[in-house]
């Protein structure tokens, strides 16, 4: 049939072209089989090579992009990465190479901790010779302190403005956090990078020191020792651009390419004496409010320990919550109580401005004319000489009906102390509030409180808002050679300190509430104190944390604990807040497992009024299963989402108005780098052979008929 194709002659012609075209169409197969086989093994292999070329950094923790209605903070990447030359400054000195010296920029620095101050990063921001910065945290810490936070945190969104108490807006009378830096709220157009493991850091100063070291006081030879970080961010600007294009993205896409998200989680509340959580309880009821806050923040995403600026107050929040519910007489008391958890605060007060809004337009049981007063938890674990201070607004307290409650507060206060080791003395009339989520409730209506403190100016705290602000900065110290399970019981003096202030808080509350018997009962307990400063500050995946969430939560438990607020809910902080606050104050109820998912199968549930959680349980001594239960409580949660959001009102300077920018992948490695003409002669030479192998590939496929025939047989020729 392909004799015919071709056309006329014999049959012994069309015999010899016929065996001369098989081979050819079979070396073509060949040639092809080959090609396809060598891509497959270049796919499955590229991973491999990848490895020979990089050495990827897999502990480190970047610096993002976070927005409000009129700035940009944080930092980024270009959108391929940022590149340059490795060279470590572990002294000021050091910084010349880099800013003047050096003949290979960019640079890519290794800064050493003791010298990320505002000061170094002032002169890197103003140079294009430094492509980005990995930092190696200090240790130990940094003696003169370090807060990349505001020296008047929050300022603009508490209660003090040209309004109100104007003497003591934006810090005029006190600057609450005189180490701050303001470095966190800066915008750097490079990345920064935080190295976690000192292993990987210690990777980096070898290859530094074994390619990058100037010999002589001339520059290295290549190849140099680069790195690569990429930290690319959608969001830019401001808020009130990045949540427009968003919104019109999500308006007219079918495929929406959201480019930032709110800050949000849940507030975590319950009460002493449950209440319908889905009504409204009725305008005499009284209500006592104790607040603390549950989030941190630092100059690097999801690094935010928080030990003195979070952990330290909610801790001792939980463990009064805990010792007043176990007073016999506690559903008797004249007035209820009101634990409340807050996140977001750092934010510019998101979760306690969300609650005043819900109060205000009635979507929270209670109501602001509920509130008898207010009792809030700030940072406690750093008393000098066991003194707690008590801050209170001195503008509303010239009301004479305030001050009369604000009074009788403060002497229930000081008596709850007597016998104890706790001292508690008044900051003084002329002395304002310190940030505090009770300024927000302030702002909307005069109400008599107090906040507990451990500074009576300036914090005691020298690591606000930073990476440093760990167990170790607020003293936390255990002896040699503990197991995980010891160390998880072993009472701490830091423990036993929290737990005194607990006692006084929890003594305080009951007589508040209307509380008549002896309070000598009423203690907080230091080993639960231990086991939540050790959950929440050391090890997260820990036997009791284990015991009492539920099964499908177990994953939240990772090793160390973070408490930034995030723009996914709730976070692992909240989870934990809400079940260990149901395990201290909740009851052990006899329901099946589907009954207690299922509150309204069982009798008697009274759904309305407690939440029911199916929990783990603990370890089966006997086996390694559990033994799990139905926990009753009163544990609530409440959205922590700006009203401005609601509102949609991203430009508000009423409320918080903070993002995060989204990104699309977050990553570190290092390489060597050859020179600019080695890398210019690798191209040329590339193509030079790219252009040979397809003049080669012409000049074979257009003689294939001579190069790939065989030879014709003599005896097959036909005349």
């Amino acid at each position: 049939m392909a004799a015919e194709g071709r056309g006329g002659g014999g049959p012994g012609v069309e015999g010899a072209a016929g065996s001369g075209r098989t081979p050819l169409r079979a070396c073509w197969g060949l040639l092809r089989g080959l090609l396809l086989a060598s891509l497959a093994a270049g796919s499955c292999r590229g991973n491999s090579v990848e490895r020979k070329i990089y050495i990827p950094l897999n502990k480190t923790a970047p610096c993002v992009r976070l927005l409000n209605a009129t700035h940009q903070i944080g930092c980024q990447s270009s959108i391929s990465g940022d590149t340059g030359v490795i060279h470590v400054v572990e002294k000021e000195e050091d910084l010349s190479w880099v800013l003047t010296d050096g003949p290979h920029p960019p640079y890519m620095i290794l800064l050493d901790g003791n010298l990320f101050n505002r000061r170094v990063m002032q002169q890197l921001k103003g140079t294009s010779r430094v492509s980005g910065l990995a930092v190696a945290a200090a240790k130990p810490s940094p003696p003169q302190g370090f807060s990349p936070g505001l020296n008047c945190p929050n300022d603009g969104f508490g209660v003090y403005s040209k309004d109100y108490g104007p003497q003591f807006a934006h810090c005029n009378q006190t600057v609450w956090n005189p180490v701050g830096s303001g470095l966190s709220y800066e915008d750097f157009d490079f990345p920064i990078f935080l190295l976690e493991d000192a292993n990987e850091t210690q990777v980096i100063k070898q290859c530094y020191q074994d390619h990058n070291v100037p010999r002589d006081g001339a520059g290295p030879e290549y190849p140099l020792c680069a790195m690569q970080l990429f930290s690319h961010m959608h969001a830019v600007t401001n808020t009130v651009t990045c949540m427009r294009r968003s919104s019109l993205q999500s308006t007219f896409s079918i495929n929406p390419e959201i480019v930032c998200d709110p800050l949000l989680d849940y507030n975590v509340w319950s009460t002493l004496q449950p209440i319908n959580s889905s009504g409204k309880i009725e305008p005499e009821k009284e209500v006592i409010l104790v607040a603390t806050r549950i989030d941190s923040h630092s100059f690097f995403w999801n690094i935010a320990p928080g030990a003195e600026s979070a952990v330290s107050s909610f801790v001792t929040h939980l463990a009064a919550a805990e010792a007043l519910h176990k007073a016999s007489d506690v559903q008797l008391l004249q007035r209820n109580i009101m634990f409340t958890f807050f996140q977001g605060e750092t934010f510019d007060y998101i979760g306690s401005s969300r609650m005043v809004y819900d109060m205000e337009k009635d979507k929270f049981p209670l109501g602001l004319d509920n509130i008898h007063s207010f009792v809030e938890l700030n940072q406690v674990a750093l008393r000098n000489d066991s003194v707690l201070w008590m801050h209170t607004d001195p503008v509303s307290r010239r009301n004479e009906s305030v001050e009369g409650q604000v009074r009788n507060l403060l002497d229930i206060l000081s008596n709850s102390s007597v016998g104890s080791n706790v001292t508690l003395q008044e900051a003084g009339f002329s002395q304002p509030l310190p940030p505090s989520s009770f300024q927000r409730f302030l702002r909307a209506r005069h109400i008599p409180g107090v906040v507990l403190t451990d500074h009576r100016t300036a914090f005691q705290n020298r690591y606000y808002q930073s990476m440093y602000d760990t167990p170790e900065n607020i003293r936390m110290q255990y002896p040699e050679g503990l197991s995980p399970e010891e160390t998880l019981e072993y009472v701490t003096d830091t423990a036993q300190s929290l737990a005194e202030v607990a006692t006084v808080v929890a003594r305080a509350l009951y007589r508040l509430a209307g509380g008549a018997n002896t309070t000598s009962a009423i203690q907080a307990d230091p080993k639960t104190v231990s086991r939540m400063l050790y959950g929440f500050l050391i090890k997260m995946n820990n036997s009791w944390f284990q015991s009492i969430i539920k099964p499908d939560l177990k994953g939240i438990l990772g090793d160390v604990p973070q408490h930034y607020v995030a723009v996914s809910s709730p976070v692992n902080t909240t989870y934990l807040v809400q079940y260990v606050l149901a395990n201290l104050t909740g009851t052990v109820v006899n329901l099946t497992k589907e009954e207690c998912l299922n509150p309204e199968k069982a009798p008697s549930s009274e759904q309305e009024m407690y939440e029911y959680a199916w929990v783990q349980g603990s370890l089966d001594p006997n086996s390694t299963s559990r033994v799990p239960y139905c926990v009753r409580s009163t544990v609530h949660l409440s959205k922590a989402l700006s009203p401005a959001f609601e509102l949609r009102q991203w430009g508000s300077t009423e409320y918080s108005t903070w993002t995060e920018s989204r990104w699309k992948e977050i990553r570190a490695r290092i390489f060597l780098v050859a020179s600019k003409e080695l890398e210019i002669i690798t191209l040329v030479v590339g193509i030079a052979i790219l252009v040979l192998s397809l003049f080669a590939t012409y000049f074979i496929n257009a003689k294939a008929d001579i190069l790939f025939s065989i030879p014709r047989d003599p005896g097959a020729v036909a005349y």
